[in-house]
């Protein structure tokens, strides 16, 4: 026999005691959220302050360890940029070339997807066959799509702020060419001024992409997170950890930058030495799960 109270459906059981369908429901409702809500925390823990160089040291082994990987994966990010330099001084746009390039960075911590990938598998044994890296990061390419997107538009958003600035400070439409924006750049007090906002602008993007990416990715890689709560841990871990972080960004930007100075050679090395030693950044800041997880 059923009966309705409070808007749950009773049945008479052969014992005589009433049982709730739509309790249970709600039990396993509430079940569902709280397993859900456990899965999304993520907890973290201090580090020391030379930590980073710790990571770098990590880095460089996992480099000789899968020397075929690291290159290919630094000759395609460093190709691409250098592509797009090319492109840009095919087309006489070479006043846009380092902050396009330059810029072309920001995308970075997506594109190291298989680096990750490669330090993971060394730490199980696993392969590192460039065919193998391949397939499995383009499997998991899904899980931080969203992230991507959000670091494309943060790249699009510098490029137009790179445009405003040089229609700014140069007071023309139409991109000087190198031989007349060099000399203006560096002798003149517009070109200071242009070099010095650019600058300005181009760190404060940096940094934001650097606080909200510096263990995004490996997170979204490994754990049933989205991307905002891999957003967050990651602004947690940097103002958990300023001082090493810090550290960590100021050699981000100088392997970058000597990338940049070398003719985008030494981004071959340097892109995925940075990125194993993200990986590296990314185990000693995020405490495992005993849940298996990690």
């Amino acid at each position: 026999m059923t009966q309705v109270k409070g808007g749950s459906a009773w049945m008479n059981e052969p014992s005589g005691f009433p049982h709730c369908y739509g309790s249970t429901q709600m039990t396993n409702v509430e079940t569902l959220v709280r397993e859900r809500s456990r899965a999304q925390r993520v907890d973290l823990q201090h580090i020391t302050f030379d930590a980073p160089w710790v990571w770098l040291a990590a880095g460089w082994r996992d480099l000789w360890f899968a020397p075929v990987v690291s290159l290919c994966y630094g000759g395609a990010f460093a190709g691409l940029a250098a592509a797009l330099s090319i492109g840009l001084f095919y087309y006489r746009l070479e006043a846009v070339i380092l902050p396009l390039s330059g810029g072309f960075l920001l995308i970075g911590p997506v594109a190291a997807l298989g680096l990750y990938e490669t330090s993971h598998r060394l730490e199980t044994y696993g392969s590192v066959a460039l065919v193998d890296i391949t397939r499995a990061a383009l499997g998991k390419t899904s899980r931080v799509s969203f992230f991507a997107a959000m670091l494309v538009f943060i790249y699009l958003v510098w490029v137009q702020i790179a445009f405003l600035l040089l229609m700014l400070f140069l007071g023309t439409s139409q991109l000087p060419p190198a031989s007349e924006f060099i000399p203006t750049l560096l002798f003149t007090h517009r070109g200071l001024a242009l070099l010095f906002a650019g600058t300005c602008a181009g760190g404060l993007l940096a940094l934001l992409v650097f606080c909200v990416s510096v263990v995004s990715v490996p997170l979204l890689m490994l754990r049933d997170v989205d991307a905002v709560t891999a957003v967050k841990t990651s602004v947690a871990a940097v103002r958990m950890n300023p001082r090493p972080m810090l550290l960590w960004a100021g050699l981000i930007a100088g392997f970058m930058v000597l990338g940049l100075a070398t003719l985008f050679v030494g981004l071959v090395v340097a892109f995925p030495l940075i990125g194993y030693a993200t990986w590296h950044a990314f185990r000693d800041v995020v405490i495992p799960e005993p849940s298996g997880y990690l």
